[in-house]
């Protein structure tokens, strides 16, 4: 919106100076505001515009934006994981000894758990499934390899058995080229950050 307002009076102005007097494309400058040199073109931010959804059935419909909801709802944690994955991985190459990145390791662990373990029960299977899959696509890693890496086999195994039995996989990957609810979950990411219909953080909840 913002750059329609510059766009609009360089319209008109431009649209007035060739009533009155005739000028080459080469030779007309534009000023943009919070530029001090005039440039002769406007540099537009590239968008996305997503066509609109159609559904073969009422049940199509109704999936879909049951996944929408999911989706919204448990994304900010799978960013969240990355996030806190990646400064991980930064700082275990600045700890000296095996037993202390161990260390680090649980007191991250603990500190995520403590800080957000009291939403993470309140999600049904469906969308904790959601967002292990949406972990695997931001992180590129298994929530079962992630586990295994970041502590050990027998955790991972032990936090996989315990899963099974709300019927979930920490083993479960994403992939929206194979799979019918992935394609589903990426066209919905896709379209929300397109859209900018919504904000991807946990601020709010700190």
């Amino acid at each position: 919106m913002r750059i329609l307002i510059f766009i609009l009076p360089i319209f008109f102005i431009t649209r007035s100076i060739s009533q009155n007097k005739k000028y080459n494309d080469s030779d007309l400058l534009i000023m943009i505001e919070g530029d001090s040199i005039a440039t002769k073109s406007i540099d537009l931010k590239e968008i996305t515009i997503y066509p609109p959804l159609n559904f073969k059935s009422i049940d199509d419909q109704m999936r879909y934006y049951s996944i929408k909801r999911k989706t919204l709802k448990v994304y900010p944690y799978a960013l969240l994981a990355s996030e806190r994955l990646e400064k991980l991985n930064s700082r275990l190459p600045l700890i000296k000894t095996r037993d202390q990145k161990k260390k680090y390791t649980r007191v991250v662990e603990k500190f995520i758990e403590k800080e957000f373990s009291n939403e993470l029960k309140k999600l049904t299977r469906s969308e904790g499934q959601i967002l292990i899959k949406l972990i695997y696509r931001e992180t590129g890693l298994t929530v079962y390899k992630l586990v295994k890496e970041l502590r050990n086999g027998f955790r991972a195994f032990s936090y996989n058995s315990l899963a099974k039995l709300f019927d979930i996989s920490i083993k479960t990957q994403y992939n929206p080229m194979t799979n019918n609810e992935d394609a589903i979950i990426e066209d919905i990411i896709n379209r929300a950050y397109a859209d900018k219909s919504i904000e991807f953080s946990l601020k709010s909840k700190e």
